[in-house]
């Protein structure tokens, strides 16, 4: 398949930008109800073309984006005409917001009191002494640290975001809220700040998601969401959950909880998700009194990834490790590994590395880990790949639940399927580093939801 193929269900990349063919080139945001008079900039006529690369005067703003959602050739905004002027009102409402005092407050002390943050930053003392004995050295060995968001409220970092953009829609004065989930985690967020900020809820979800993540679908019911199943996986629900917001505009806002979609859905949800990497500076500068050296996370669409890797984007100094579902083999053809095969293509609204195939048909993603069962990345993933500022392996099912219960029996912890494919590349990882390096691994979720899986699929009958 050629990297240069721009088609969305076969249809080619001129005719999207004229007509809605489907909901597969949808928009994935939310949208205001009500205008704001601020001034906006984007869509301007003076922006240089979709798929240029802006003026790399400074390597740190260059990685960063042109600030109207490109990444170099990603990002966009492939949605029908009519979405065009709310999504611009939504960007004038999130720019805005960046700024508010009031509202920066109001998040700032929910993280705090009803998130937990700070999460911490934990030595994980056992784990670094297994990889010292396997790797036979004289020496210390590098250190491993986990960025324990699995102890956030509802169990992993998508709260981080769901409570901002729940603000964003009151303040916009929409009573509902919908979304789409995988694992059922970002459902599980949602539902609680949905909770908290007295509005209605619906989730989306599908039927093959509801049945392995059972614990997380009565979750989110018992906090007053609506769960409707729908065919398939979670691109399945993500295009019904898109369906339902654009037939109700006028009191719906769409809660994405990935980087993925058009301008200005990613920058929202990596801005929420920022604090991860913003406290993990800071922490480290207390602990050891410097930078990490190597960061890891895992990448379904990257939403975590990001939300640690963004802090450091303009440090040359720390490695991007990001680390992708391998699923069954990347030969097999039942993987989420988009990086490492997908080509580039337009899919929920932005232009990003996909798993498509010679036609511009989505491919089905596939991995233990549900949550990374998505057949794209996000536009500034894409970039960080393409850039070289990151680098982006695999680990496999089997890889990922070793993982996982090697952290759980060493630890005390028991990781997401999710997270356990990031601890699962420190077998290749550890080797290749110094006596003393700091390397520091996104530990994004908890696993108690994946404990049917584990039991099925990975788990020795002697612990069942």
């Amino acid at each position: 398949m050629s990297s240069t193929k721009i088609q969305i269900r076969g249809q080619p990349l001129s005719k999207v930008l004229t007509r809605n063919h489907g909901m597969i080139n949808s928009v994935v945001c939310g949208v205001p109800i009500k205008r704001h008079h601020r001034v906006s900039n984007v869509l301007r006529t003076s922006d240089p073309p979709l798929g240029s690369v802006p003026t790399r005067t400074d390597e740190s703003q260059f990685l960063r984006g042109d600030g109207n959602g490109r990444f170099g050739r990603f990002g966009g905004k492939f949605v029908p005409e009519t979405l065009i002027s709310p999504l611009r009102d939504l960007e004038d409402e999130f720019n805005f917001v960046l700024n508010d005092h009031e509202f920066q407050e109001e998040l700032t002390t929910a993280l705090r009191d009803y998130v937990g943050r700070e999460t911490p930053l934990y030595f994980a003392g056992r784990l670094t002494e297994h990889y010292k004995n396997i790797s036979q050295t004289t020496g210390g060995g590098p250190e491993i640290y986990l960025k324990r968001e699995d102890l956030s409220h509802c169990g992993s970092h998508k709260i981080n975001n769901a409570l901002g953009q729940a603000m964003i829609a009151r303040r916009l004065g929409c009573k509902r809220v919908v979304a789409a989930t995988g694992a059922g985690q970002h459902g599980v967020a949602t539902a609680a700040a949905c909770a908290k900020f007295s509005m209605e809820c619906t989730v989306f979800m599908g039927t093959a998601d509801i049945e392995k993540q059972s614990s997380n679908v009565l979750s989110m019911k018992l906090l007053g969401a609506q769960v409707k199943s729908v065919e398939g996986t979670f691109k399945d629900a993500s295009s019904e959950a898109i369906r339902n917001w654009v037939g109700n505009l006028e009191t719906t806002y769409y809660l994405s909880g990935t980087v993925v979609g058009p301008h200005p859905s990613p920058l929202m949800v990596r801005e929420f998700q920022s604090v991860i990497g913003k406290e993990t500076r800071r922490q480290a500068k207390q602990l050891w009194g410097g930078k990490p050296d190597v960061l890891v996370a895992c990448v379904g669409s990257g939403s975590n990834a990001l939300g640690l890797f963004h802090e450091f984007l303009g440090d040359e100094d720390v490695r991007l490790v990001g680390v992708e579902a391998a699923g069954l083999g990347l030969d097999s053809g039942k993987h989420s590994a988009t990086l490492a095969v997908g080509d580039v293509g337009v899919y929920h609204g932005s232009m990003s590395y996909l798993l498509q195939d010679d036609q511009g048909q989505i491919l089905k993603p596939h991995s233990i880990g549900v949550g990374l069962e998505y057949p794209g990345v996000g536009p500034e993933i894409s970039f960080l790949k393409e850039s070289g500022r990151s680098e982006f392996y695999t680990a496999t099912d089997q890889e990922a639940v070793q993982a996982c219960m090697l952290l759980s029996r060493l630890e005390g912890i028991i990781p997401a399927l999710e997270a356990s494919h990031a601890l699962a590349f420190l077998d290749k990882l550890v080797p290749t580093l110094r006596d003393g390096a700091k390397v520091v691994v996104n530990c994004s979720g908890r696993g108690d939801k994946d404990l049917d899986t584990l039991i099925q699929r990975g788990m020795p009958s002697s612990l069942c």
